[in-house]
């Protein structure tokens, strides 16, 4: 039994956005002792593609073979447009069971129409040129990745390693999928719903209990949140979840809850346009001063300055020629 993964390609394709999922799938196949997943190159004509980077790969013909699962690759987003590109990328995925996009290869899967009525996620700085250009879709810009049935869609460049070893566990189990991440030394458990901005990643906790308590204070952040609670939310005595909360993540369980609310408090003034004050209410902290406090001791910056700092760049998707560093 076997899986063929056919990786589409235009010109101007993202060099990372093609390594990083196919050394997930190889990596794969080694551990399992056989071929499981066939990786093949495609591209419209099956002609030689040059990416980003300067280097050109030797592709097949879109649909020239059946292919399980259909994966396009990002890079520069007017050459994907292409009508050819188009047909190919229908072409290709004709007998497949499932399609997927790294990064802006979303744009791709958008225009064949594979994303209409579906949730789609893809590089935080052009979610909202996919939006405006496809409004059939549903863009969440705060995903890593995201699967919708049969079509799965991923952030930025590493996030493809993220969606293959989801895809992984899904074919072969959570063990497998570890067993991968430990070869390519990345971290397992990044889920599809974490925020592309990820402190919870960062704090890299190795228990599922803490993982738990993490993830209940990140969904309960406008709430109050005591040591208590996210004991409670980790099925430990408060003594012995302080204890290994310390040991796992390196913090204390204030200073985590604070940099998740700073973290969400974060991408509401990069997304939105409420008064500082809001924000902070709205994630959990007592006044904008003590906002103002915390963001200087994650980011360095006062919330005003951090909200210009992480402003997309002016950047016309409809006329983008360069891919930028993701």
């Amino acid at each position: 039994m076997s899986a063929p993964f056919a990786f589409y390609l235009c010109e101007g394709f993202q060099l990372l956005d093609l390594a990083g999922p196919t050394a997930a799938l190889t990596a794969a196949n080694r551990l399992l002792g056989s071929e499981y997943y066939l990786i093949e190159l495609v591209s419209k004509d099956g002609e030689i593609v040059r990416g980003d980077a300067g280097l050109s790969l030797t592709t097949h013909v879109a649909g020239s073979s059946p292919a399980e699962t259909v994966v396009v690759v990002g890079g520069m987003i007017e050459p994907m447009l292409e009508p050819d590109n188009i047909a190919g990328i229908r072409r290709a995925s004709a007998e497949a069971s499932s399609v997927a996009s790294i990064c802006t290869g979303a744009f791709l899967l958008a225009a064949a129409g594979y994303l209409d009525g579906k949730r789609a996620t893809t590089h935080w700085q052009f979610a909202q040129g996919l939006q405006d250009r496809y409004p059939k879709v549903t863009v969440d810009a705060d995903r890593i990745f995201i699967n919708d049935g049969a079509i799965w869609t991923s952030a930025g460049m590493t996030a493809g390693i993220d969606l293959m070893l989801a895809r992984i566990e899904v074919d072969h189990g959570a063990e497998m999928a570890k067993a991968v991440s430990r070869e390519l030394v990345v971290y397992h458990r990044r889920p599809g719903g974490q925020s592309q901005y990820a402190a919870i990643s960062q704090m890299e906790p190795r228990t599922d209990r803490i993982r738990k308590a993490l993830t209940y204070a990140r969904d309960h952040l406008s709430e109050p949140l005591p040591i208590e609670r996210l004991a409670e939310a980790a099925c430990l005595s408060v003594r012995q979840f302080t204890r290994l909360f310390r040991k796992e993540t390196g913090e204390t369980p204030a200073r985590a809850v604070e940099r998740l609310r700073c973290e969400a408090a974060r991408i509401r003034l990069r997304d939105g346009n409420e008064p500082v004050g809001t924000v902070a209410l709205l994630v959990g902290f007592a006044d904008a001063e003590r906002m103002r406090c915390a963001f200087l001791r994650s980011f360095g910056h006062p919330p005003q300055t951090q909200r210009r700092l992480d402003q997309p760049l002016s950047v016309n998707v409809s006329g983008l020629t360069c891919w930028p560093p993701g």
